[in-house]
């Protein structure tokens, strides 16, 4: 009896394994395959956030990894926007609530020529893209950026602090702070009336991270463009609005 009960398990674990990796096609043509799914799960509707970890594959001639943001421990925000052709993407999108995952095999041809861009040399014509999703969280417009404005309250308390540790470790005693969480040396004072917001100004920069390695740098010929209105990052607009022509200073 035991023996026939265990040849039972097995063959239903058998069952089971084969239905996970089967490849399902909707009626448009999609290719897919779930791994884990909700049927009764709140799925996302035209214009709302979906938070996913996606691994990108091109299928053939080999298969390699495109892009996974597991691997860039960052999880991709996406829009739910309306099918771009038969078999897309944002239709498998739409098929998921929050928790699945799920492969889709998407045509590279359909793909790229929607978007009027050459195959790269990496896809091979006629074959899929494979995406890998899993669905952390799904959010309409109000709730993503009831979200995002909580985030940001929490960063700009981390970021206060590891400023206000490095101005202290390096001893800089003389940087002024505004309520933004911009901190700013100047080191020279210009002349004649500070840029208001709109105005065009000419900048020389060097930008380095806070263990001094020079992440980009502009020293020769500088970059022009209308300050306040951005253009540049914010502590950039409101930093160089407190300065002169011919100044100089550090913005942290």
């Amino acid at each position: 009896m035991f023996k026939k009960l265990t040849i039972v398990t097995l063959f239903s674990l058998v069952c089971w394994a084969c239905d996970q990796n089967k490849i399902n096609v909707t009626d448009t043509g999609l290719k897919y395959r779930f791994y884990e799914h909700d049927d009764k799960g709140r799925k996302a509707k035209l214009g709302e956030i979906l938070t996913v970890h996606l691994e990108l594959k091109a299928t053939s001639p080999k298969d390699t990894v495109l892009r996974s943001t597991y691997k860039e421990n960052a999880p991709l925000k996406v829009v739910l926007q309306p099918s771009a052709f038969k078999g897309s993407f944002e239709e498998g999108l739409a098929m998921l609530a929050k928790g699945d995952s799920a492969t889709f095999f998407i045509p590279a041809d359909s793909l790229f020529g929607k978007a009027m861009q050459p195959l790269p040399p990496y896809v091979a014509k006629g074959s899929d893209l494979a995406f890998t999703v899993k669905v952390l969280s799904i959010q309409n417009r109000e709730e993503f950026e009831k979200d995002m404005t909580k985030q940001r309250e929490v960063q700009k308390g981390i970021d206060a602090k590891l400023l206000a540790d490095f101005l202290a470790k390096n001893n800089i005693k003389n940087a002024q702070s505004s309520p933004s969480g911009l901190y700013y040396v100047i080191t020279q004072e210009g002349s004649g009336a500070s840029p208001a917001k709109g105005d065009s100004v000419t900048v020389r920069y060097t930008g380095k991270l806070l263990n001094g390695k020079v992440f980009d740098s502009n020293v020769a010929e500088g970059i022009k463009f209308p300050v306040g209105v951005g253009w540049v990052i914010p502590g950039w607009d409101e930093g160089l609005m407190k300065l002169k022509k011919g100044a100089k200073a550090t913005l942290y």
